[in-house]
Order: C-alpha cells, then structure tokens, then sequence
C-alpha cells in the first residue's frame, strides 16, 4: 500500500507540476494560452489533495492538536484522550462520508461535463467521496488498534 501512495502522489504532484508551469509559459512568456487546460488540472488536483490526505490517515500523520499531551502524565491518560480523539474521527469523517455519498449519487445521476473539453466532472468529483472512505477506514482501524491498547495492556501486564 505504501508504494502505490508513493507513486500515485508523485506522477500526481508532478502532472500538476508540468500542467502549470507549461500553462506559465504558454500564457505570460509566449502568450499563447491553452484553452481548457485549467479544467484539466482539476482532475489530477482533485485526486492528488485526497489521496494525501488518505495516506495522511494512512501513516496517522495528519495534523493534531496534542494540547492536552503536554497536561497528561501517563501513558494511560494519553491514550484515552487518542482513543476518544479517533472516536470523534470515525464520527465526523462517517458523517462526511454520508454526505459525499449523496453528493457522489447526485454527480453520478447529472454527468456533468467541463465546459470547454467536455470531460465528465463525474471523474473529478468522485474523489470526495472515495477520499472519504478510506480515510474513515483508516480513522476506525486506528480507533479499534489504540481501543485494543488501552484495554487490552493491563490484563497481559498483570499476567506477566
């Protein structure tokens, strides 16, 4: 799983990358703009910010308020307040994901398409809602991995 993040975020930030800067200097160095590649960029773009932020889920390296961490002494007290902090995630990213499913049927029922290439925004949109998904996923594997932690430490501590 690590190596198909891996690529798929690099060939995505490059195409971006390359999409731009050849939009830079069509348009202000030769003056010669490309009609539609702006919609273009749309698709990778898309894609790329939420295929990041699932392999932000992914690794747990998303950004985090740790502000209590600093107040808590035990080891304990700090894996409550994750356990309750992945708590409220599963809960949230649910109830987005319930939202971007019903955004993801009524994308699929209209097909919209761009307006200059015709490429059906469908491809686009549904980023959201498979964003979504996996970071749910992800949010309650983390959850059901430091619940496992917090409840299962101190019975296989007592029989050691």
């Amino acid at each position: 799983m690590e190596r198909f993040f891996r690529y798929t975020l690099t060939i995505l930030i490059s195409t971006v990358a390359a999409m731009e800067f050849y939009q830079v200097v069509m348009r202000y160095i030769l003056e010669l703009p490309v009609m539609g590649l702006e919609e273009l960029l749309v698709y990778p773009t898309l894609w790329l910010y939420f295929l990041g932020s699932v392999n932000a889920s992914r690794e747990d390296t998303q950004i985090k308020a740790n502000v209590l961490d600093v107040f808590l002494k035990t080891d304990k007290a700090k894996l409550i307040v994750r356990v309750i902090a992945d708590l409220l995630s599963v809960i949230v990213a649910g109830w987005l994901t319930y939202w971007a499913y019903d955004y993801f049927r009524y994308a699929l029922r209209v097909w919209k398409e761009s307006p200059t290439l015709y490429i059906p925004t469908f491809y686009a949109e549904c980023a959201l809602f498979i964003g979504l998904v996996l970071m749910t996923f992800y949010a309650a594997w983390y959850l059901v991995k430091n619940s496992r932690r917090l409840f299962l430490a101190p019975s296989s501590e007592k029989g050691a």
